[in-house]
């Protein structure tokens, strides 16, 4: 994701949140006639996004309280399924050349928008040019590099043009690639490649901006949107496979205290809860806590460009000091996995081997280390006194927690005073991508399923970066991966770039994701992809 991260529903976990209300008929139901003229009772999902929506703009809501509502009220050329695998959707089939590289996908003849008109290739042109146009500033645009042209656009070095999508009819849309890629139609299913309504969006730029302008193709669409309170997806019937479609409505709360969101829960006011950190081993005993995997990572940013984190000795001694199992038994619980290393757990390359355990633990506590590393770094850049550091967290209780934690860890284990800072998740992401922070939390969630999702990341200018790191043999071990046609070739090639990476330390990893709540027992399919988003579109509730 890329992704960074800022973070799902309750469950995609450890995101930035605005203090606000529920809507005070969040938990009830409500009778509507069914087209026999009797009454039934409306099935209406009830769940919280933490926070307001960066937007609901397909290339600009590049983060989960954005994309995981947007899943479900847009819907791209492929949809996963309940297995996490890409599967037809406005695309009802496709083509591909011999070579690998050109892609020709058949769209439905009763693909539609919620306003009524058809979902064209022309749609899917405007969108897609639109992520890589560079005054678009869309943090998600490298995921279309792979597009011949594409990349070469958003640098300024090429013309919309020369980007390879074209609609070679009303209903066929055609892409060409920079090479063969095995993980293509997994990428396609994030919503930065949606369409968006070319003909809405040229008479009114801020179509997405409130419920009565919004126009969507998805399962649901956007019925009502009060701004930093709670917004409600009612079902879209004109949706092509709206059969399939059980909720009435979906309603959201953005709720940004866990225990809040708990008591909602037991209250009735909402379906689902994150689980409170004080409250974890009692419900994992208790039993009644889903537990799903999760592609991503909760880690910590140095800024490269202020002292004194330009050593990367300095830097070494910070991330050695870090207890990441301490953090994870005593702050985080929920069961979540230590991370010693960038890439999740669940990616296998060619020989079956897990990556991150193949590629092992690169970043690791070692205090005595830490504490040689610092007096090194602090002797090359002829300091007798560390330069002031500060530790800044978007405002929310668990990231509060774990800085707090982090700061008494640099105390007891380097010696060394740490400020703490936070700030509202409104401006947070805007400044890290400037680069104002000294050092700050950060997280990710996988955009497709493939390990160069999350070193891509990194690579020279990426707006994901976020560091100042920069590295060419590292750059040139990406680009050649995602160039290999041949799997192994490419997987040795990632865990390379990922050993150079880590060795340069720009980053702190502290644990991976995963998915853990609690779900009203009446309600049922809901689809939390370990790689991807929060679908609905299989939801019920008994």
């Amino acid at each position: 994701m890329k992704k960074l991260v800022t973070m799902v529903v309750s469950v995609f976990m450890l995101f930035t949140v605005s203090a606000c209300t529920a809507n005070t008929n969040a938990g009830t139901e409500t009778a509507k006639d069914n087209e026999k003229g009797k009454s039934k009772v409306e099935k209406v999902l009830n769940l919280n996004n933490e926070q307001e929506p960066t937007s609901f703009d397909p290339p600009i809501g590049f983060d989960a309280v954005s994309w995981n509502a947007l899943n479900n009220i847009m819907e791209g050329l492929t949809r996963l399924d309940e297995t996490n695998q890409p599967k037809a959707a406005t695309a009802k089939s496709w083509d591909v050349s011999k070579d690998g590289k050109t892609y020709t996908f058949h769209i439905r003849s009763d693909a539609k928008w919620s306003n009524g008109d058809d979902v064209t290739a022309s749609d899917f042109v405007y969108s897609w040019k639109r992520l890589l146009n560079p005054e678009t500033s869309s943090p998600a645009a490298f995921l279309g590099y792979l597009i011949e042209g594409g990349e070469a656009y958003n640098k300024g070095k090429g013309t919309a043009d020369e980007v390879k999508v074209k609609a070679v009819d009303k209903k066929t849309f055609e892409v060409t690639l920079t090479s063969p890629q095995s993980y293509f139609l997994s990428v396609i299913s994030n919503p930065c490649f949606f369409p968006i309504n070319e003909k809405v969006a040229t008479s009114n730029p801020k179509w997405f901006a409130e419920a009565k302008t919004f126009v969507g193709n998805g399962p649901f669409t956007l019925a009502e949107w009060n701004h930093n309170s709670d917004f409600t997806f009612t079902k879209n019937e004109k949706y092509w496979d709206a059969k399939s479609v059980k909720l009435d409505k979906v309603h959201w709360a953005m709720v940004n205290d866990r225990n809040t969101e708990y008591q909602m829960y037991k209250t009735g006011e909402l379906d689902t809860s994150s689980v409170p950190s004080e409250l974890a081993d009692q419900l994992l005993k208790e039993g009644d806590v889903k537990v799903e995997d999760q592609a991503g990572e909760y880690f910590y940013r140095f800024n490269l460009t202020k002292a004194p984190f330009q050593n990367v000795n300095i830097r070494k001694a910070f991330a050695l000091a870090v207890n990441q199992k301490q953090l994870v038994d005593l702050v985080v619980k929920n069961k979540v996995k230590p991370a010693y290393g960038f890439v999740s757990y669940g990616f296998k390359d060619p020989s079956g081997n897990d990556f991150r355990e193949k590629s092992g633990d690169l970043i690791k506590t070692d205090v005595a280390k830490a504490k040689e590393l610092l007096k090194k770094g602090m002797e090359e850049e002829h300091y007798t006194t560390l330069p002031p550091v500060t530790l800044t967290y978007s405002t929310n209780d668990v990231h509060k927690k774990m800085a707090e934690a982090l700061q008494q860890m640099f105390k007891e284990n380097l010696g060394v005073d740490v400020k703490l800072a936070n700030m509202e998740s409104s401006v947070f992401a805007a400044d890290q991508k400037a680069l104002k922070f000294q050092f700050s939390r950060s997280s990710f969630l996988a955009d497709y399923a493939d390990p160069i999702n999350f070193l891509e990341n990194f690579i020279t200018g990426s707006p994901m970066n976020r560091t100042g790191w920069s590295n060419a043999e590292f750059d040139q071990l990406i680009k050649d991966a995602k160039n290999e046609k041949n799997d192994k070739k490419r997987y040795e090639m990632m865990y390379k770039a990922e050993k150079i990476f880590l060795d340069a330390a720009p980053i702190i990893p502290i644990h991976f994701y995963n998915q853990v709540n609690l779900q009203n027992k009446n309600v049922i399919g809901i689809v939390r992809h370990p790689v991807g988003y929060l679908e609905l579109k299989w939801a019920d509730k008994k």
